[in-house]
């Protein structure tokens, strides 16, 4: 059914959950996974008064995505999961749920997988939802984990 399932990781304990709930799903349906991590140039703070220059930012940050990448993928194997990873950025034009369906649409995946916080109000105001506007732009179904 879902041969190639793409499951996007960012280190944090919904996104760990997700990953273990991927892992599942793919040794039941013998399915491989892509890991992607997003490195969102819009996170940085270009104005930053010259203490940090925006390319040592950037390499700390892809660095920090690899890191996670491989331990994501090693736990993928560790449970006999064939699994393979992408590090994926926006450049400051795109967005961290763009580059997520587009690389499922590349890749390609049958589904796409990812954490969600389920935040509501002025927190989903402020924070937005990658998951939402993967649901949004997907050509694939999409199943979110939901952790708390």
């Amino acid at each position: 059914m879902y041969e190639h399932i793409l499951i996007a990781v960012d280190g944090s304990s919904t996104s760990a959950k997700a990953l273990d709930e991927a892992v599942q799903l793919a040794r039941q349906l013998k399915s491989t996974l892509r890991l992607v991590h997003v490195v969102d140039s819009a996170m940085i703070d270009m104005d930053n008064g010259g203490l940090l220059s925006m390319p040592e930012v950037m390499d700390s940050l892809r660095e920090g995505g690899s890191k996670l990448l491989k331990k994501s993928v090693a736990h993928a194997e560790a449970a006999g999961i064939a699994a393979e990873s992408q590090l994926l950025e926006t450049l400051g034009v795109t967005r961290v749920a763009t580059e997520i369906v587009e690389e499922a649409k590349k890749w390609p995946a049958d589904l796409i997988m990812l954490g969600t916080h389920g935040r509501r109000g002025f927190a989903h105001l402020l924070l937005g939802s990658v998951a939402e506007d993967v649901i949004r732009m997907a050509t694939v179904p999409v199943l979110l984990i939901r952790w708390k």
